[in-house]
């Protein structure tokens, strides 16, 4: 007479962990944090240093940006030329300059730590921000006084003066963060050091057949003994 095989009940789940497999799991190390002290430290000093290369954009911003000029009569202030897109070329020259310095961020970032980080990205972020709030309030500091009055009480009837430089489109300040942010996570999916990967385990698959009983000898014809 044969024995029957048994299955599994659920043949693809593994078998259960051995109480030494289970000791083994709960002697292991803890996981380490996310974010280590150093990387604490580079997140911030990326953050620092980008923010203090805001000022240069503000530089750059009041050098490169066209002027709006404004001519008065005595008694109002009119714009001398009312088709003028100088406006609109003072908002583009931010924007411009702000994706510029994020791209040379971004690269100068991943080429001091080419592994790459949570804490590397997240302070490339929070220094970008920071640099484009800083370009902006630099330019408007370094550029032309916004008092009209005293400007064009200053400078005459008749002659035309610079107008305060502006800002109008304030998602502009988003062009250096944004920029920064694309070609780092861009560099290190390309050319960043990647982690080897984990050995996956192998459970045994098939059936489970149980020893034969060396007492049961089976029938040689394969034919079922007749019942009582």
């Amino acid at each position: 007479m044969t024995e029957a095989v048994t299955p599994y009940d659920k043949p693809d789940q593994p078998p259960s962990e051995s109480p030494s497999a289970a000791a083994a799991a709960e002697a292991a190390p803890a996981p380490e944090p996310a974010f280590s002290p150093s990387d604490i430290r580079d997140g911030a000093a990326i953050a620092l240093v980008i923010g203090v290369a805001g000022v240069l954009l503000g530089l750059l911003w009041v050098w490169l940006a066209p002027r709006v000029q404004y001519v008065s009569n005595g008694e109002a202030v009119f714009l001398r030329d009312t088709e003028s897109e100088a406006r609109i070329g003072a908002d583009g020259t931010f924007l411009l300059l702000s994706v510029g310095f994020g791209v040379l961020s971004a690269l100068a970032v991943f080429l001091w730590r080419r592994g790459g980080g949570a804490a590397q990205v997240v302070g490339l972020a929070v220094g970008s921000v920071f640099a484009a709030l800083v370009g902006w309030r630099v330019g408007l500091w370094l550029g032309p006084s916004s008092d009209l009055v005293a400007v064009a009480r200053k400078a005459g009837r008749g002659v035309p003066f610079d107008a305060p430089l502006e800002l109008l489109a304030h998602g502009a300040l988003l062009g250096w963060p944004m920029a920064a942010v694309i070609v780092h996570l861009g560099l290190t999916a390309l050319w960043g050091t990647r982690d080897p990967a984990p050995d996956l385990p192998v459970w045994p698959s098939g059936y489970y057949q149980a020893p034969a009983d060396p007492a049961v000898s089976p029938d040689p014809s394969g034919t079922e003994p007749p019942r009582p």
